[in-house]
């Protein structure tokens, strides 16, 4: 995939800090088009160097990182050793473990029984994880920061995630709807700003369900998505 020169909201893919990264698909990621559906409908624009605006840079970053580098050194955005994360209070990962299962099928991580899973993380591969979001939202899946609600070394915030199912998502038809997700998140960083721990808290039941009928409303986290099935 082409790539531009540069990325307004993600830090660590160009340059030559970049020079001896290895891409998942070859090349850094163009994210012009998810860019654009970013901030067509985003409801926030933070001012550039709040912190609001910092933290969404570091959880676009982080993002693209897990999900597009290879190596786990290349991750810059995380610190060098005893990295980890978690999802809903599940085993946290650490940085070799997630480049090996992949961003997509560790955050979607759950602990239903297989016959009651939408999407089944312990069945995909890096790749066909990667494939399915993509072939599902072909426009990206975008994310903004709503809130921060303190600041480092504990970076507590909430973000919601959102696309248009205009492909098919596994067996099920596209139905051309937003589907959007609400969740939690705290990253924990050190001096540098490098993320030490991510742990994430979101309705992983509802957002799938989204691919299975058209939306009939926007889907939030409320309550505590711990206490809703995984």
């Amino acid at each position: 995939m082409a790539s531009a020169e540069s990325d307004k909201y993600r830090s660590f893919m160009h340059g030559d800090g970049e020079k001896s990264t290895v891409w998942r698909l070859g090349a850094p990621p163009n994210y012009d088009v998810v860019n654009k559906l970013f901030e067509e409908e985003r409801t926030k624009e933070w001012p550039e160097g709040s912190l609001e605006e910092k933290v969404q840079r570091l959880l676009k970053t982080w993002e693209m990182e897990m999900v597009h580098k290879v190596r786990p050194e290349d991750q810059k955005s995380v610190h060098s050793q005893g990295f980890s994360a978690s999802t809903n209070g599940m085993k946290p990962l650490t940085r070799n473990e997630i480049s090996a299962i992949g961003g997509y099928n560790a955050f979607l991580a759950t602990t239903l029984p297989p016959v009651h899973r939408i999407y089944d993380p312990e069945k995909e591969t890096v790749e066909s994880g990667m494939s399915t979001f993509l072939t599902a939202f072909p426009r990206g899946f975008a994310i903004e920061v709503l809130d921060v609600y303190c600041g480092p070394p504990r970076i507590a915030f909430k973000f919601r995630h959102w696309g248009y199912m205009e492909g098919p998502f596994k067996d099920h038809p596209p139905h051309g709807q937003r589907v959007d997700f609400f969740g939690v998140c705290i990253f924990h960083v050190d001096e540098e700003s490098k993320v030490e721990k991510a742990e994430y808290f979101y309705n992983r039941g509802n957002f799938l369900a989204s691919f299975l009928s058209a939306p009939a409303a926007a889907a939030s986290a409320s309550g505590c998505p711990v206490m809703r099935a995984n």
